[in-house]
């Protein structure tokens, strides 16, 4: 235990571990973009269009800076205060993980993809590495989590704005626009709404595009990230994190303020989880919440009653939500399907080093069925790690992962862990529960916080004696 006080001046050590979240904050603002798209995404043109949060950032950019925050914790002899918190496995399995992703890399079918994904991997090591080494330090989880549940709340109220404001609004923009002829626009921003799809020319009559008439319609947000389903992962993650922290941290507060806090925070992460619409991420929520009522110190007749009445209650609201999805054909179930049917094939056809790190659009483009969209990611991490770096790759990825998840499960999923503790690997283990049907290994925003807070938690939750934080 550390015997400083509480309010002792931070150290620069505790001013890395802060400037190392707020990094990961600024990620889930500005790198919320699969890495595959890095070269689609454009520069901003001005210190405005930089700032603004509808404009992201190449993924390149943040490969630098953590390259340059990888050499600070060099520079503040990080590298062996992780002692007790990685063990051979979890420090073997990634490091040879990559060292495959870097041989498969030598027989890629496009090399400029493969190129761009070995960067954010080595993106994500540094993270998770980082996350390791800096808790240790006192006050470090706390440090951390400033930044990244800061940036969680601007995100979510943009998320609130756009189901509110922006999404309406947009819709109407559109719908009058179409009802007038485009009188009301400019020529200039007319010809940039065609060029961006926005407005589509049919038997030489200018319309509002149907497709994203029914997405506003729908209200889906997501926030600073990508699509729906990747906010949803977000809230998966850090959902928990930030519902513990905010009754935790408003203790001395008085009620009516601690409970508005309380309050606030539970409908921006409700409400923004709800309005993703997305139906993976609810069936993985119904998981994290059975997990932390089986861990209450309630009599097991009683929690195995509570848990039972939650997921009735879970799958009956769930059919409720998404039956007209489910009406309509449940199309993208059907399109997965469709993706891991290729990445299987890819698998048997390539076995030792499959298509190269990020390459799953390649073979797609041969293997997919006629009828079905095309599709730049596999939508399931695992199977995506099989595809692109052959059995080798997949095997050493799904190890090092449930060694992981094995690890934190052992150490913080038990009924006297810490609240706090508790909280992250829920958020973790839902996180990588819904890599089965997502990409948010390939997403820098979801990828390097993920891997940052699980080197945290390991460090946090070690044995061996260091110094660690205890009040977060």
């Amino acid at each position: 235990m550390n015997s400083e006080p509480k309010n002792a001046p931070m150290t620069a050590r505790e001013g890395f571990a802060l400037l190392l979240g707020c990094f990961f904050g600024l990620a889930i603002l500005k790198f919320g973009n699969p890495v595959i798209l890095d070269g689609r995404i454009i520069v901003p043109g001005s210190l405005g269009e930089a700032l603004s949060l509808t404009n992201p950032w190449p993924t390149r950019w943040g490969n630098w800076l953590m390259l340059a925050l990888a050499a600070g914790g060099a520079v503040f002899g990080f590298g062996g205060r992780n002692r007790g918190a990685l063990t051979r496995g979890l420090i073997g399995l990634p490091a040879a993980w990559f060292g495959w992703q870097i041989f498969s890399a030598s027989q890629t079918v496009d090399a400029e993809l493969t190129a761009t994904t070995l960067r954010h991997f080595v993106a994500v090591l540094a993270a998770y590495f980082l996350g390791a080494c800096v808790v240790p330090v006192r006050r470090g989880l706390s440090l951390l989590l400033v930044g990244l549940l800061a940036a969680l709340a601007i995100c979510l109220v943009r998320s609130v704005n756009q189901r509110l404001v922006e999404f309406p609004q947009d819709r109407l923009t559109l719908t009058e626009g179409e009802r007038t002829g485009w009188t009301n626009f400019p020529p200039s921003v007319l010809q940039q709404m065609k060029a961006e799809s926005l407005v589509l020319t049919t038997n030489g009559v200018d319309i509002a595009n149907p497709s994203i008439l029914a997405k506003l319609a729908k209200g889906r947000v997501h926030g600073t990230l990508v699509y729906p389903n990747a906010l949803a992962g977000m809230l998966l993650l850090l959902g928990p994190v930030a519902l513990v922290l905010a009754v935790r941290g408003t203790a001395a507060l008085r009620p009516v303020t601690r409970w508005g806090a309380v309050g606030l925070t539970a409908f921006l992460v409700g409400a923004g989880f709800f309005w993703t619409g997305s139906k993976s991420a609810w069936l993985v929520a119904l998981l994290l919440i059975g997990l932390w009522l089986l861990r209450l110190p309630w009599p097991m007749r009683l929690k195995v009653a509570a848990v039972a009445f939650v997921l009735v209650g879970g799958l009956a609201v769930f059919g409720l939500r998404f039956r007209a999805y489910f009406a309509a054909g449940a199309t993208s179930v059907g399109a997965r399907f469709d993706y891991w049917r290729a990445a299987v094939q890819t698998t048997v056809e390539r076995p030792l080093v499959g298509t190269g790190p990020g390459t799953f659009q390649r073979p797609y483009a041969r293997l997919k069925a006629p009828e079905s969209e095309m599709a730049r990611l596999a939508h399931n991490d695992y199977l995506e790690q099989f595809s692109d770096s052959g059995l080798p790759g997949g095997v050493l990825y799904v190890a090092w992962i449930a060694t992981l998840l094995t690890v934190l499960a052992r150490r913080a999923g038990s009924a006297e862990s810490d609240p706090l503790n508790f909280a992250l690997f829920l958020g973790l283990t839902g996180w990588f529960a819904q890599g089965f049907t997502e990409f948010a290994l390939y997403i820098p925003a979801l990828a390097w916080t993920a891997f940052a807070l699980a080197g945290a938690l390991l460090a946090r939750t070690a044995t061996a004696t260091r110094t660690r934080d205890t009040s977060p």
